[in-house]
């Protein structure tokens, strides 16, 4: 984020047009991601600093969240706002059902996830965020991890595991695309919205930090209804 780096005033940096999470611009484009560690490397020849230089070139594909051309791989019913903590988590839980055969096809595929932040089951991940929300004094699942660390991981395991199994189909599948799909269309990313309403009513920094910052991304902030 460029006033970050404007604000921190570091020696050298390279700003990039990427989204969040993409900081050599996107996958499976060796020839393109070289090109951007060869810009923030060529930095190191200024003669003084701080520098802050911007790379030229949009990431290969694009974010600009056009759709056309794209589907989900299942349909999905749109989500409810404002939904009963337990009819939300109905709704995840089916849409995971319908999503799971894609999500295996991407395991598959790929070898590979980056779901497991949480430790748990993507059900039981799901069931965590609803419960907080029905009730923010629930427990920590797990011992050795603080619950807004929890739920922070949680959330970022479900988003993870959605755009796996929406990347499992055939067709054109950006960022944009994949994020206006979960923050706008799906039950999960709409439990997470509810979560982030929940955090902000709630005194102490981390929750307040998760409510306002960490859960949602800055591109679908508005979307959050606060309670």
């Amino acid at each position: 984020m460029r006033e970050h780096t404007e604000k921190l005033n570091p020696p050298r940096a390279l700003w990039v047009p990427f989204e969040l999470g993409r900081p050599i611009g996107a996958p499976d484009e060796p020839a393109f991601q070289r090109r951007v560690v060869e810009a923030a490397l060529a930095l190191f020849a200024a003669p003084e600093g701080p520098v802050i230089a911007d790379f030229p070139e949009d990431a290969p594909g694009g974010s600009s969240g056009d759709m056309s051309g794209w589907v989900c791989p299942v349909n999905l019913t749109p989500p409810a706002e404002d939904a009963a903590p337990d009819s939300a988590l109905a709704a995840v839980l089916a849409e995971i059902d319908q999503l799971r055969p894609w999500y295996q096809v991407a395991l598959e595929k790929r070898g590979r996830t980056t779901v497991g932040l949480s430790g748990l089951d993507i059900d039981v991940a799901a069931k965590l965020l609803a419960d907080f929300i029905d009730d923010p004094s629930v427990a920590s699942p797990r011992e050795d991890i603080a619950l807004p660390q929890l739920l922070k991981f949680a959330s970022d395991d479900i988003k993870a595991w959605y755009f796996e199994a929406a990347t499992a189909q055939p067709g054109p599948s950006g960022g944009g695309v994949l994020n206006d799909w979960y923050w706008r269309d799906t039950a999960a990313g709409a439990l997470v919205r509810q979560l982030a309403a929940t955090c902000r009513t709630l005194d102490g920094g981390m929750m307040q930090l998760l409510g306002h910052k960490a859960l949602v991304p800055r591109t679908h902030e508005h979307l959050v209804r606060d309670t």
